[in-house]
């Protein structure tokens, strides 16, 4: 167990790279403590989703460390070395994609239910049981047995939330789980993140909704070049940027006004 003040995530000195010649984290660094909720704000291919699927353990590592709860889970000594990943850390971790991953031939239930009772073995009636209890807080309770074609796109992303909570993670990651979303459909989704965060979920979101960021991020980081230009309070970082590479991102691509 860690304190309060003891890091839930640390990474160190993270690198990836894509081939030879894309370099997407040049160095990152990144602490976040227990019931932080750090926003990933930055230009495209500044390296915000490799990030998450770096600390998701999707990704190998060039060279740095990923801690989790103090504990070693990512680590890559460099120049080819092989990235070992702790797999009992990894299934501590949530994520949720912005093209939902549902399973198309399984029903919403079938969807919750398959990787508590595959991955832990839990027994199927009592699986169904916490399906059915997430579904009716999510406001999904009557599509429990509809399938993801049947759905809409902000009802399959609430579900693809609900299946990742199913595995009781201690941080959930979010990358860009709106922007395939109709505009209508999207505050449906943020309801149920907002719900999370109020229940002190730890959680790290790259998103381009900057009223979503500025609500739900208890600190927002900037990332661009690879590394981490700017962090801070999301009253900082995105009302008053200390750094001009910041400044001129929000008001270009943002249209913040200061």
């Amino acid at each position: 167990m860690t304190s309060a003040s003891a890091p839930l995530v640390s990474i160190r000195a993270l690198h990836k790279s894509y081939g030879p010649h894309i370099q997407v984290l040049k160095g990152l660094d990144i602490e976040m403590k227990p019931g932080e909720r750090v926003v990933v704000i930055g230009p495209s291919g500044g390296g915000k989703s490799t990030l998450l699927r770096v600390v998701m353990g999707l990704e190998k590592i060039d060279s740095g460390s990923v801690t989790f709860g103090g504990r070693p889970y990512i680590s890559s000594a460099g120049a080819g070395a092989k990235t070992v990943i702790d797999t009992e850390v990894r299934r501590s971790i949530g994520m949720v994609f912005q093209h939902y991953t549902l399973f198309p031939h399984l029903s919403v239930v079938q969807n919750l239910v398959l990787a508590p009772c595959k991955v832990r073995g839990e027994k199927k009636a009592s699986a169904v049981r916490r399906a059915e209890a997430l579904l009716e807080r999510f406001g999904l309770a009557a599509k429990a047995n509809a399938y993801p074609a049947q759905l809409s796109g902000g009802q399959k992303q609430r579900v693809a939330i609900a299946r990742a909570l199913m595995l009781d993670p201690k941080l959930m990651l979010f990358d860009e789980v709106t922007s395939a979303l109709d505009p209508e459909l999207v505050a449906e989704v943020e309801q149920v993140i907002l719900q999370l965060a109020g229940q002190d979920m730890p959680m790290m979101i790259v998103t381009h909704d900057m009223w979503f960021a500025k609500n739900i991020a208890s600190r927002v980081i900037f990332c661009a070049g690879g590394v981490v230009v700017e962090d801070g309070p999301p009253e900082q970082v995105l009302g008053a940027p200390r750094e001009e590479r910041t400044r001129e991102f929000i008001d270009r691509v943002f249209h913040i006004k200061q």
